[in-house]
C-alpha cells in the first residue's frame, strides 16, 4: 500500500486556524504557531464571556427591580417575597421591562407584595 503524507490535512488545519485568526495583530495572523495560540485563547474568552453576558444581565435586572421597587417603598428581598407568596410568577427581565416602560403596573404588583409579606 503507498505511503500516505500528511501535507494536505496539515494545510487544512492550518488555513483554518489562520482564517480564524484573520484581523489579528502582527504575527498572530500571520504564523500558525502564534495564531494557534491566539485562537485557542480568543475561543476560551468567548466561552467565558457568553457565561458572564448571562450574569451582568441578570445583576442589571435585579438593579433596576430595586430601584422601582424602592420608589413603590419596598425592598428589592421583600418584593420578590412578597410576589413569591401571591403566587406571581414573573421572571426578573420582565418585571425590569415593566420598572422601565409600565411604571403603574409594577407598583401594582409592589401594592401586592406589601399586603402579601
Amino acid at each position: 500500500m503507498a505511503r500516505v503524507k500528511g501535507g494536505l490535512n496539515a494545510k487544512k488545519r492550518h488555513k483554518k486556524v489562520l482564517k480564524m485568526a484573520r484581523g489579528y495583530y502582527g504575527a498572530r495572523s500571520k504564523q500558525y504557531r502564534t495564531a494557534k495560540q491566539a485562537v485557542m485563547r480568543a475561543l476560551a474568552h468567548s466561552f467565558a464571556g457568553r457565561k458572564q453576558t448571562k450574569r451582568d444581565f441578570r445583576r442589571l435586572w435585579i438593579t433596576r427591580i430595586n430601584a422601582a421597587a424602592r420608589i413603590n417603598g419596598i425592598s428589592y428581598s421583600r418584593f420578590m417575597n412578597g410576589l413569591k407568596i401571591s403566587g406571581v410568577n414573573i421572571n426578573r427581565k420582565m418585571l425590569a421591562e415593566m420598572a422601565i416602560h409600565d411604571a403603574p403596573g409594577f407598583a401594582k404588583l409592589a401594592d401586592m407584595a406589601k399586603a402579601s409579606v
